[in-house]
């Protein structure tokens, strides 16, 4: 179901995704509300509702937010399952079809569908296709946006509703009274199902600012959330440290904490600590990795100084990435990496062993008052590290097959380093959920979360220079050139289309990645007169690569 609110040509670019879904009209209909809007977005889907007997319309009066047409739509809704789009998204073709058979094969409550575009980034949740789970399995408070497919009867038997009216976090509560009553869950991780793609008027975030006070008002309602349908104790815990870290830290950690000062930093900092003493078990807090611990620590004992000096030395720690090996191998190409942490001095972030306990850094936390001899007892709990490839064609994100350990690596005179490590296998035939990599320049990146840190790296040319050639693999045969970008020397993988591996294919490849003639094409883009950049655009989503696979009968990522 789509709620509407003055959605103007939006209409127009969000319903062709949804009309001619594969598993067929007769299989499902589209339930648009239309929440009072005063331009002709009422006359547009009338006028749909007319062409497309699977198009419904409701009209209701203005309630401002779009909660009360939500759950308007799951009322009126006649389908077993119900799945919500925002009126400025888009469904991939087989987004439907996908996700009602994984919901029907394991009778799921909640069906999440991997999410694509230039408003998501990478998101582990969607590293593999999960058939059961449940919020006590995998991070599903990771992911707290509505855009999922629901089992209708779960969110009317339970009373599940979204808050009518303003109400900020509006999807988190929803989200959270889903999650903690869900009994199955289901993520599909093999085809992208969502796109969520950045309006180019601003018109995908809100511009209504709220006050601390009213804002973190509203997390305590999703906090709360949780409490009711949880029993205290570990799990409890578990599913209150993403709010915690995320939303409540997020105003005294960097950036937001060095670019408020004065009354302005002191209000937020009073209405978060107070939030902290009073609603959170203490368990959330000892949870948290090393320097996300400390943050709390300071928040709690009242230390505003002491979390901006804090904020001004992590905000300068970077990732530093080796590429110790990179080969192909029978058509896969094997990556060896280390992924470490550096200072702002460029020394190693480290671990200083005294009369056996761990201390976090002391030369990072020198001077700050409360983090003296601040121990990290379990350093390796919460490191990880991963490669990930970015479609960049389609702006979307894949994660190979991959071994990467954390390990701690002695540097003499008790001083060790958290590190991750291990062998990346990208298989080209294989990596987009089982399928080949599809035609474009496919970029690759690595990241590590280590002692509450988390950084993303390029990965890198090493020296000297490996050499890696282009491999023709599959049959029809796929062609696949590895490059580095100009500048920054980003490893890259241009494919070419099935069958398409002469010499001159090879040159464009080459040519057509490289990143000063895709810079050269943004920047174009960018001085067009405002009419001509929205037909170019425009020119570009019909020729957008979903849409293209599927009037050609081969949707990307799609089992043939």
């Amino acid at each position: 179901m789509v709620p509407v609110y003055n959605a103007g040509r939006y209409i127009d670019l969000c319903s062709p995704s949804l009309l001619d879904q594969t598993i067929g009209r007769e299989s499902y209909e589209i339930v648009y509300v239309d929440d009072g809007s005063t331009d002709d977005s009422a006359e547009q889907l009338d006028r749909l509702a007319a062409r497309h007997p699977h198009v419904r319309v409701v009209h209701q009066e203005n309630s401002g937010w779009p909660g009360k047409p939500r759950n308007v739509g799951v009322r009126v809704a006649r389908g077993e399952y119900v799945q919500f789009v925002d009126q400025d998204d888009e469904l991939t073709p087989e987004a439907l079809e996908r996700l009602h058979a994984l919901a029907a094969r394991n009778g799921s409550d909640i069906v999440m569908g991997k999410v694509a575009g230039t408003m998501q980034g990478p998101h582990n949740l969607f590293k593999r296709t999960v058939e059961r789970c449940t919020a006590a399995d995998i991070h599903l408070f990771e992911s707290l946006t509505p855009h999922k497919m629901f089992r209708r009867a779960f969110l009317l038997d339970h009373g599940i509703e979204f808050p009518e009216g303003p109400v900020r976090l509006e999807d988190q509560l929803f989200m959270a009274r889903a999650y903690v009553r869900a009994r199955t869950v289901s993520i599909l991780g093999d085809y992208p199902c969502y796109l969520w793609n950045r309006r180019d008027d601003g018109g995908n975030t809100s511009s209504r600012a709220a006050a601390p006070e009213d804002y973190y008002a509203h997390l305590r309602a999703v906090v709360e959330a949780v409490k009711e349908g949880t029993e205290p104790g570990a799990l409890q815990d578990h599913l209150l440290r993403r709010s915690y870290r995320v939303e409540l830290l997020r105003p005294v950690s960097e950036p937001r904490v060095l670019q408020r000062t004065g009354k302005a930093l002191e209000r937020y900092f009073d209405v978060v600590r107070r939030m902290a003493l009073d609603a959170y078990p203490r368990g959330v807090r000892e949870g948290l990795p090393a320097i996300t611990r400390l943050r709390a620590t300071l928040l709690e004992d009242g230390l505003l100084d002491s979390l901006v000096e804090l904020a001004r030395r992590t905000q300068d720690i970077k990732p530093h990435l080796t590429v110790d090996d990179i080969r192909w191998h029978e058509g896969k190409l094997r990556i060896s990496t280390t992924i470490g942490m550096l200072r702002p001095d460029g020394e190693p972030l480290t671990l200083h062993e005294r009369y056996g306990r761990l201390l976090l850094d002391p030369d990072l936390l020198e001077g700050i008052k409360g983090a003296e001899g601040w121990e990290a007892p379990h350093p390796l709990a919460h490191a990880r590290g991963e490669l990930l490839v970015h479609d960049t064609t389609r702006n979307d994100w894949w994660f190979p097959d991959a071994d990467l350990t954390p390990r701690t690596e002695p540097l003499g005179s008790g001083r060790h380093r958290v590190l991750v490590s291990g062998v990346t296998v990208i298989d080209p035939l294989t990596l987009t959920g089982g399928d080949a990599m599809p035609p474009g320049t496919h970029q690759i990146w690595a990241h590590a979360q280590l002692l509450g840190v988390g950084r993303r790296a390029r990965v890198t040319r090493p020296a000297p220079d490996p050499g890696l050639a282009p491999v023709t693999v599959g049959s029809p045969p796929r062609l696949v050139v590895p490059g580095w970008t100009a500048g920054d020397s980003q490893l890259r993988l241009a494919v070419a289309p099935p069958g398409s591996t002469d010499v001159s294919r090879r040159i464009l490849l080459r040519v057509a990645s490289a990143a000063p003639v895709r810079r050269t094409a943004r920047t174009v883009l960018h001085h067009l007169p405002p009419t001509l950049r929205r037909r170019a655009r425009k020119l570009a989503h019909r020729a957008d690569p979903w849409r293209q696979a599927a009037r050609d009968g081969a949707v990307p990522g799609r089992r043939t």
